[in-house]
């Protein structure tokens, strides 16, 4: 088996796995949790599992298999294509054990199919792209649970024990130089599987440059803040358009001040900051302006693929290799139920010295979302063509973020102000 791609019995255990999951990361919730307050940023949780097994049957079972519909009533309320964000909390939606019942119903029957012996390459192919659309929306629930101060979810075998990370606590500072070169970014067509987004590597020159070796710091952050950051204009890209819309004054979830000290809220809970923990859920517009204050920049998605990847080929999934990894290797999967200091998960790094290239916190870089010059739209078209030009690419995943999702060649998108995602960044030296 090429890496990272799962036998059909291990496939079908994901599936079911990816179902569980979700249902997990809502358990503990009462009704009334699972609706919450109409916001832009999330879903009504119990619209969004729902919609989950919506999407698994549409693709797979109807699509792929030619079944009929589970639920006959499905598409005229978990269509998100067609159902409008705000008129999510307006529908007649089943109950809690209806919708996990679906959820498992589907899960089964997707599950039985991929394990068929005479199972097709395109049933195959549906059903771990549906996994992976379980892992996004579950990460979701991750951000939602924290921007409405839930408890967090105590998950059996992952919350329950601290993670062995392979590191002491402490920081890990210091840059590593790069010598550039022609590399393929993006990814390669011998993948197991890719997104549509990241069609197809294609030979990029990358200059010289220097990175740091790890993401920056909450301590550092707060140094930014002390310093003044949120009062200058002349720090952000925008002259302070977006401090001035949302009267920012420090990372979203902190309270305090720079002579009191901080806090950040985890989920319900207000702990002092953690100095050498990274930095998240801060927004591309802070992340930019930090790194100026810093006299840095960030890095290009072609300069942070390079830097994870080492550069050549064959290009491997994961900065460390091939082969699959655990908690030394990264912070993903929910272990530990927050991220690790940066200086953990020594083994896992890349080539050229970089640590938590993968998990821990996604990191914003300075490229915009675009498609690649041979970008080839998926059967799912509305997963990244819409969002083209109007985001920016963050990569490497989080200490939500399920492993088996995440890649070196992986992008993901969201819009420079939003704060609620599990962001955070490193930053390169400025070119002399």
């Amino acid at each position: 088996m090429e890496a990272n791609a799962p036998a059909p019995g291990e496939l079908a255990e994901w599936v079911l796995d990816g179902t569980e999951r979700a249902i997990q990361l809502v358990a503990d919730l009462d009704d009334s949790q699972l609706l919450g307050p109409l916001l832009p940023t999330v879903n009504p949780l119990l619209w969004e599992i729902g919609h989950q097994a919506w999407f698994q049957e549409k693709f797979v079972l109807r699509g792929a298999c030619g079944q009929g519909p589970v639920l006959s009533y499905a598409d005229s309320i978990y269509d998100s294509g067609a159902i409008p964000h705000d008129t999510r909390w307006r529908l007649d939606l089943p109950s809690r054990e209806e919708t996990v019942a679906y959820m498992r119903t589907v899960a089964e029957r997707v599950a039985e199919e991929v394990a068929r012996p005479d199972a097709t390459d395109v049933v195959r192919h549906f059903a771990r792209y549906t996994v992976h659309h379980y892992d996004t929306h579950t990460e979701a629930f991750t951000y939602t649970r924290q921007a409405l101060g839930y408890a967090p979810p105590a998950l059996p075998g992952l919350t329950d024990d601290e993670p062995a990370h392979g590191a002491s606590s402490g920081p890990w500072t210091g840059d590593t130089s790069v010598g550039g070169g022609q590399f393929l970014l993006g990814a390669l067509r011998r993948d197991p599987f890719v997104y549509d987004n990241e069609k197809w590597g294609h030979l990029t020159r990358v200059a010289p440059f220097t990175i740091a070796k790890a993401p920056v710091t909450q301590a550092e952050f707060a140094a930014f803040v002390a310093d003044g950051g949120y009062t200058d204009p002349r720090l952000w890209a925008d002259q302070g358009a977006w401090l001035a819309a949302t009267g920012a004054e420090h990372p979203l979830y902190w309270r305090g001040s720079p002579d009191e000290g901080f806090q950040r809220r985890h989920f319900d809970t207000w702990v002092d900051l953690e100095p050498h923990l990274p930095v998240h859920h801060v927004c591309w517009w802070e992340a930019d302006a930090y790194a100026r204050w810093a006299g840095r920049r960030l890095p290009t998605e072609a300069e942070w693929e390079f830097a994870a990847s080492g550069g050549d080929l064959p290009k491997t999934c994961y900065p460390w290799g091939d082969h699959a990894f655990d908690a030394k290797n990264a912070t993903t999967d929910w272990r530990g139920g927050g991220p690790s200091d940066v200086a953990a998960c020594e083994v896992g790094d890349s080539p050229f010295g970089c640590r938590q290239m993968i998990g821990n916190v996604w990191e914003w870089t300075a490229s915009d979302f675009v498609a690649y010059p041979n970008f080839e739209r998926d059967s799912y078209a509305d997963n990244s063509e819409q969002f083209f030009g109007s985001r920016k690419v963050l990569r490497g995943g989080s200490w939500a973020t399920r492993g088996r999702y995440v890649r070196s060649t992986m992008r993901n998108y969201f819009t420079p102000d939003r704060r609620d995602v599990l962001g955070g960044f490193r930053t390169c030296a400025v070119d002399a």
